[in-house]
């Protein structure tokens, strides 16, 4: 069973910016970061595995967030810029120990374990 553990949430003001990070207790081909807003659906915001193919990312955050893992592919990180408060949500981090295809880390398919989540809060 791989754990997955966030922090790096936090209260931010609009137009700033956040970086969240993820630790897993395993090696990992696979990571990404999904959000869940209070009343919402759980929406994908970025993923990447360990190919060469480059990151995928949500539309909404295209420019504005940045997605990166640590050589040991135990850890992921979120740099997170001009946040909106339309950003705010609870951060979760996902993982999926094998390579998923890359058009599955924008889907739920793509990710067999999920951390609890962090809290995000921008102020306008």
């Amino acid at each position: 069973q791989v754990q997955l553990t966030e922090s790096g949430g936090g209260l931010v003001a609009a137009g700033g910016s956040l970086r969240l990070s993820c630790a897993s207790s395993e090696r990992t081909q696979t990571m990404g970061w999904w959000r869940q807003a209070p009343g919402k659906e759980r929406e994908f915001v970025a993923g990447i595995t360990s190919m060469s193919s480059g990151p995928v990312y949500a539309d909404s955050v295209k420019g504005r967030f940045s997605i990166a893992r640590d050589n040991a592919k135990t850890a992921v990180y979120l740099q997170m810029n001009s946040l909106e408060p339309e950003d705010t949500a609870v951060y979760i981090c996902a993982a999926k120990i094998n390579r998923a295809l890359r058009s599955y880390l924008s889907t739920a398919i793509g990710y067999d374990y999920w951390g609890q989540g962090t809290q995000v809060t921008v102020s306008s």
